[in-house]
């Protein structure tokens, strides 16, 4: 494993959800493509959009969800790892 990662295995879902910005407010739907133990790829219809901390949800509800932090972007697909 010549310096390779070894990444959490992720489960396709390409299912609807929620991002919300920190303080709960302004939820956007998005679609959750995969999501391992430790992150999530996430669509948008809006690129410009996400803050670097939000929370993600399978409800419009602010109190549900992982707070995540953006890791990386590519168009409007953004990678997001958990945090506590």
């Amino acid at each position: 494993m010549f310096g390779t990662k070894k990444r959490d295995a992720r489960k396709s879902l390409r299912r609807p959800g929620w991002v919300t910005l920190e303080g709960g407010f302004a939820a956007r739907p998005c679609l959750v493509e995969d999501m391992s133990s430790s992150g999530a790829k996430i669509t948008v219809q809006d690129s410009n959009t996400l803050p670097t901390r939000l929370r993600l949800a399978f409800s419009r509800d602010a109190r549900t969800g992982r707070a995540c932090e953006v890791v990386w972007q590519d168009g409007k697909t953004f990678g997001v790892k958990f945090v506590s």
